[in-house]
């Protein structure tokens, strides 16, 4: 997630109920965080465990405003992971971690607001 992607204040063109099960969504559990100083713009690189069905994947996430390698470890995320892997720098992200711009601009990451397994998929 980039604070540069920011939504526009209009919403996009419409999209049909199937458009939208397409994007695999699923919620996982944040187990490596560390700095990714080869980035461009400040980022973490993360591992999310997405339990046994997928397993670990690997994430770059321009989230370091707000958060720190400490405060993500342990931390469930949900990500989209069905899209194809994106080559950043020397680094292979496998998943995009979900987030949103705050009044600051600032990610936030998008979180379920009670436990659910890793791995459960966005209904």
């Amino acid at each position: 997630m980039s604070k540069d992607d920011t939504a526009p204040l209009t919403a996009t063109p419409n999209a049909t109920f199937d458009d939208f099960m397409k994007i695999d969504i699923r919620c996982g559990t944040i187990v490596e965080a560390v700095l990714f100083p080869e980035a461009r713009k400040p980022a973490f690189k993360l591992v999310i465990d997405f339990g046994p069905g997928l397993g670990t994947r690997k994430s770059s996430a321009q989230i370091t405003e707000l958060y720190s390698p400490a405060t993500l470890v342990g931390k469930k995320v949900m990500a989209v992971v069905n899209f194809p892997p994106r080559q950043i720098g020397p680094f292979m992200s496998e998943v995009l971690t979900l987030g949103v711009a705050n009044a600051s601009g600032e990610v936030v990451l998008v979180t379920p607001d009670t436990d659910a397994p890793d791995g459960s998929r966005l209904l």
